[in-house]
């Protein structure tokens, strides 16, 4: 028997080959990582409530936000697992807030990385890369990264069930797909939101496998999970009854006074998302519809994106002009989260719809005018990026952050610096947004040079 065959090199050249792989992914994360930091922490009513039921977690085993003085705890009104995330982690590390802000950093992160997943699998790598990098410099995510909130529990968990649930069909595995089912389960059971992302999987489950009884019965299979940990949570553990779940304090406040413009989420939209990367949303969008043919899978990936987009915003909208209630009106800041990371997919989209034309030989002014549309799209990306970069500078010298949706109406945050000198906070924040800049252009330096030459022909 050869020695060379017990050698560690194999090994050692996979290791270096992943490594390799995921320095571009490593490099977004560090750029996260050193804006969200440098932006600080942030705090509110909410904040207080969602940490105090995390502490009583670990006080009296359930998450009460207060407990009476003959003992009566009162429950939060929020499915309970993420108070059960971050009470581990304050049992381990230690109580305070700072610290428990970590735990949202921490999913904020992990979002970062199933979204650039989510994008390889949807579109491709380079895609996902660029939808990653456009994700993490949002000062949206930023914000809630850095509060005590389940929001970015809740995103994390239903991004991993939307990409397990879509590996599943790819590979029409039924264990992946009640193994997404679980993880739906426990988005679920961490905020009522995770129903969003339900949209772009029964879509793909859908269009993308085989029609037949057995693909009817596994979907009906799949919501068994969540059945099971609502029911042991809400009747055997809580005795509030079952349907418990599906109810909340937001849905029993109306807005009282002047009725709110139709305009509203158009307003959010416009002041957190921004203009620039809206408008880069609906250039890729105008791209799809002019080069159908020509774009194959991912015109298909647009369209499950648009239609997700469109219903998470179509709920909002309903609750709020439909039913009349404040707290839809108010919080789209968490109404509307699930939306960003699949608009950040549908902008990214345009850097392979601009690989993808053929720029030595446009011949038509149809096709000049769909490759300079193309490259506009992602000059707006471009400045977006830097917009939100300036905004995060803003919010150094600001005591609170106001998410707002008409005028004063919106949902605020008070904001708790981490250093006393504006200075380093932007300091921080423009080496984070240099280290993404630099990654994106060495993962897409290859492509720039050949279209370079092709450009010089």
């Amino acid at each position: 028997m050869n020695a060379t065959q017990f050698s560690d090199e194999p090994n050692r050249a996979h290791l270096k080959t992943v490594l390799k792989s995921s320095l571009p992914l490593l490099g977004i994360l560090l750029g996260f990582v050193l804006l969200s930091v440098a932006t600080g922490e942030f705090t509110n009513y909410d904040t207080g409530l969602e940490y105090n039921a995390t502490l009583g977690v670990n006080r009296w085993g359930l998450p009460y936000h207060t407990v009476d003085s003959d003992g009566t705890g009162h429950y939060i009104n929020q499915p309970p697992l993420g108070f059960y995330t971050g009470a581990l982690f304050l049992r381990i590390f230690g109580s305070s807030y700072s610290l428990a802000v970590a735990i949202p950093t921490l999913f904020g992160i992990g979002c970062i990385i199933l979204l650039y997943q989510l994008g390889s699998v949807l579109y491709d790598k380079r895609t996902g890369l660029f939808a990653a990098a456009i994700f993490a410099l949002t000062p949206w995510h930023i914000v809630i990264s850095r509060s005590v909130l389940i929001d970015a529990q809740c995103l994390f968990f239903s991004l991993l069930y939307l990409l397990v649930g879509i590996y599943a069909t790819k590979r029409n595995s039924a264990k992946l797909f009640l193994l997404s089912g679980v993880f739906f389960g426990v988005a679920f059971l961490t905020k009522a939101f995770a129903v969003f992302l339900l949209v772009p999987l029964a879509i793909y489950y859908l269009y993308a496998g085989q029609r037949n009884l057995w693909r009817i019965f596994m979907g009906a299979v799949y919501f068994v999970p969540t059945l099971v940990f609502t029911y042991v949570w809400y009747e055997l553990i809580t005795n509030r009854g079952f349907f418990a779940a599906f109810t909340h304090d937001d849905f029993n406040f109306p807005i009282t006074g002047a009725a709110p413009s139709p305009f509203f989420l158009l307003y959010y939209l416009l002041g957190t998302v921004g203009v620039f990367l809206l408008a880069s949303g609906a250039v890729s969008l105008m791209v799809s519809f002019m080069r159908t043919k020509k774009l194959g899978k991912s015109f298909g990936s647009d369209l499950i994106c648009l239609v997700a987009v469109v219903t998470i915003l179509g709920v909002n909208m309903y609750l709020v002009l439909g039913r009349n209630l404040i707290c839809a009106y108010n919080n789209p800041v968490k109404y509307d989260y699930q939306f960003l990371p699949l608009f950040c997919l549908l902008a990214a989209s345009l850097l392979n719809k601009f690989y993808s034309l053929d720029l030595a030989n446009l011949g038509s002014k149809r096709n000049k005018l769909v490759s300079l549309i193309t490259l506009i799209g992602l000059v707006l990306i471009i400045v977006s990026m830097i917009q939100n970069v300036l905004v995060l500078n803003s919010y150094a010298t600001q005591t609170g952050v106001l998410f707002a949706v008409e005028g004063e109406m919106g949902y605020s945050f008070e904001h708790i610096a981490l250093n006393d000198t504006a200075a380093i906070s932007w300091a921080l924040q423009w080496l984070g947004f240099a280290v993404v800049a630099l990654t994106l252009f060495w993962e897409n330096k290859e492509k720039m040079k050949t279209l370079a030459a092709t450009l010089k022909l």
